[in-house]
């Protein structure tokens, strides 16, 4: 089984109502694929305003020394940790042996997340 963002398969899952359609993996993996979306796990509405991690990184927001919040400044830190431990529990039901993840997304970026300022600025880290 692999984990596959949900937006990537062309799920309307994204903060904007959008997805991030990527037709080779939806087409082309021969594997099964389970469709996830921590922040729609976590019980985010779609659309909603887009989030990103302040003060650190994924680790850091685990460790309570970082918070995910809201471009109106709300702290929706909660939620999203509540969609990870959702995630990594239907991952561990399910066998996955591999996730394919969203990059930029402050729930799914593998290397890079945006630095909390809502200026398009990446830096280096997980979500």
């Amino acid at each position: 089984m692999i984990i596959v963002s949900a937006c990537l398969l062309g799920e309307k899952c994204k903060y904007n109502g959008g997805d991030n359609l990527c037709p080779f993996l939806k087409e082309s993996l021969s594997f099964p694929l389970l469709p996830l979306c921590p922040e729609v796990l976590g019980e985010l509405p779609v659309p909603r305003p887009p989030a990103e991690i302040v003060g650190g990184n994924g680790y850091d927001v685990l460790e309570g020394r970082a918070r995910v919040i809201n471009i109106e400044g709300q702290d929706v830190t909660s939620a999203f940790l509540r969609g990870a431990r959702e995630t990594l529990r239907q991952a561990q039901e399910h066998k996955a042996h591999l996730a394919i993840l969203k990059e930029k997304s402050p729930s799914c970026g593998c290397r890079y997340i945006y630095d909390g300022t809502f200026t398009n600025t990446l830096r280096p880290g997980p979500g």
